[in-house]
């Protein structure tokens, strides 16, 4: 095999189609276009969406609930999960990204008192339950937030 030899797989390339080359070509005179309407004009694009001047489905289907644009997305940890850690050790978002309690190191992170805690620890979190904070208080640690 040499270089030269190459050559791509059979129906791979295709030409492209050369419209408006004359009547023989097959694709002349409307440029298979059609005769007049709104897709035979130059500059035409319709959204996927639109329905042709019908009440367009987004428009049609009932509205529920409500969307708050300031919802904050936290990742949760709780206290039971904290018992990896050696005591007195610093738990910080990097340390649970390497322990693989949270998955994104952008996202803030949430202690919660889901279970029970037996060693003290010093903890940067970005929010903390009441009851994560009396637990970690507690067993003679702190928690400290952190801004997001």
């Amino acid at each position: 095999m040499r270089l030269d030899d190459i050559a791509p797989a059979k129906g791979a390339k295709k030409n492209r189609k050369r419209v408006g080359c004359g009547h023989g070509s097959g694709h002349g005179k409307t440029s298979c276009r059609g005769h007049k309407g709104q897709k035979a004009r130059s500059g035409s694009s319709i959204p996927a969406w639109f329905e042709g001047g019908q009440m367009p489905l987004q428009r049609r289907l009932p509205k529920r609930g409500f969307h708050n644009p300031f919802h904050i997305a936290y990742q949760v940890v709780n206290v039971k999960d904290l018992s990896r850690f050696a005591a007195g050790a610093n738990v910080n978002v990097e340390s649970l990204l390497e322990a693989g309690l949270v998955k994104k190191k952008t996202v803030p992170v949430k202690l919660l008192g889901e279970g029970g805690i037996d060693r003290p620890l010093k903890i940067e979190v970005h929010a903390c339950g009441k009851k994560a904070k009396e637990l970690v208080e507690k067993a003679g640690g702190e928690v400290r937030i952190i801004g997001a």
